[in-house]
């Protein structure tokens, strides 16, 4: 009879040479025969190339199926070339992304966040709502990306929650250390010993990380450090502050250099981190994308009705004018948008139609399908916040 696995990890059962079992091994290349490469271990993969063959029937399905099986069985990562082909328009959105962090410097706010210097990392939260604001036709463009939209469902489903964080690491911005992310990564050992084995494995499929690169980064301007495989060890959430195992991931990671409007989408359980930024002259821009599972809790609170109103009148002029279709609109209105009926106060919301109440991206695809005027959307979409919300609460 097979032992049952122990309920509970303990950190003091972490081995290295447990991790090194886990990650010392190859990646096969017909385990991701879509990539053109295996650099690093890392499977690389030519968005260019790729589109074309997306319409054929079956073929996404097909690609969002090998991307799954690399993120849990495989390396856990993969790189993503000229994933946004669009130079011009990555440029336009990083004028804005470093107006933020002149505002947010000129507020006096201190968003470094590896623990440097000050003044060596800028961090913007919620960039997702505060470009949305800024620049909305632009932001839709943007976030109307297809591989973004492909990748996402391809790990999390339908409905995933986007959120987004620009991060600058400038000139001497120091490494950080190897860990795992959100959500038990960013608790104590104690804390996340207390959470029994499986939570341990459910958390690495409740988000999923990518980086936009928004300049080039060559190798010395420190883009991120990753060690391919480490998502399969299960003791990874619990090693974030032991020498042995940093050790062994500064002797093992790799690197990629990535070029602007290149992309890197990994399980939030492979041990990675930032490195340094030894140039003298380039500030590394990163568009860091945290996305949740519409199940899960994502990690910032992020104004969508807002964000609904603002959005919807620019999707229907470009869908009036030609420059987007229902296809390009609707991955927009994905990453922007609630897209769970849940939670919901159903004594004044129940469901109608399904057994869940209708969710924004639902009745942002409804009203657009069905020709609304701006107006009539916006005060839907504030109606059905209200109906969500608690007794008490109004």
């Amino acid at each position: 009879m097979t032992a049952s696995p122990a309920p509970w990890l303990r950190a003091a059962d972490a081995r290295v040479e447990d991790l090194a079992a886990a990650v010392e091994r190859a990646t096969r290349p017909e385990d991701c025969p879509s990539a053109v490469a295996i650099e690093k271990n890392v499977p690389v993969y030519d968005c260019a190339a790729l589109r074309p063959a997306l319409a054929q029937p079956g073929r996404a399905r097909a690609l969002m199926a090998e991307w799954l099986h690399v993120f849990e069985h495989g390396p856990g990562i993969v790189a993503l070339r000229h994933a946004w082909a669009d130079g011009a328009q990555v440029e336009r959105v990083s004028a804005h992304f470093h107006e933020m962090i002149e505002d947010e410097r000129a507020k006096g706010a201190n968003h470094d966040h590896f623990g440097g210097a000050q003044g060596t990392n800028d961090r913007v939260w919620n960039a997702l709502q505060k470009l949305c604001e800024r620049a909305p036709a632009l932001y839709a463009d943007y976030y109307a990306n297809d591989m973004l939209a492909l990748v996402c469902e391809a790990w999390l489903g339908p409905c995933y929650q986007m959120t987004s964080q620009v991060n600058c690491v400038n000139p001497g911005g120091v490494a950080q250390s190897a860990h795992r992310d959100y959500h038990l990564g960013v608790l104590t050992v104690p804390e996340a010993e207390a959470y029994p084995a499986h939570v341990h494995r459910l958390s690495a499929v409740l988000t999923l990380q990518g980086a936009v690169a928004h300049v080039d980064m060559p190798l010395e301007s420190g883009p991120t450090l990753y060690l391919p495989h480490s998502q399969k060890y299960s003791h990874g959430y619990l090693v974030h502050d032991r020498p042995d195992f940093q050790a062994y991931f500064d002797a093992h990671h790799v690197q990629l250099a990535l070029e602007k409007g290149d992309a890197v989408f990994f399980n939030p359980a492979l041990l990675h981190a930032a490195g340094n930024n030894r140039t003298s002259d380039r500030r590394r821009l990163a568009n860091l994308l945290q996305v949740s599972s519409t199940f899960g809790r994502p990690m910032e609170s992020v104004g969508r009705t807002g964000m609904a109103r603002t959005l919807y009148p620019v999707l229907q002029a470009k869908l009036a004018s030609g420059e987007m279709d229902l296809a390009a609109a609707g991955r927009a209105i994905a990453a922007s948008l609630d897209g769970y009926g849940f939670p919901n106060n159903l004594d004044r919301d129940p469901p109608k139609v399904t057994l869940a109440p209708e969710s924004q991206q639902a009745l942002a695809r409804r009203a657009l399908a069905e020709g609304w005027e701006a107006e009539r959307f916006a005060a839907a979409v504030t109606e059905q916040m209200r109906r969500r919300r608690a007794q008490g609460e109004d």
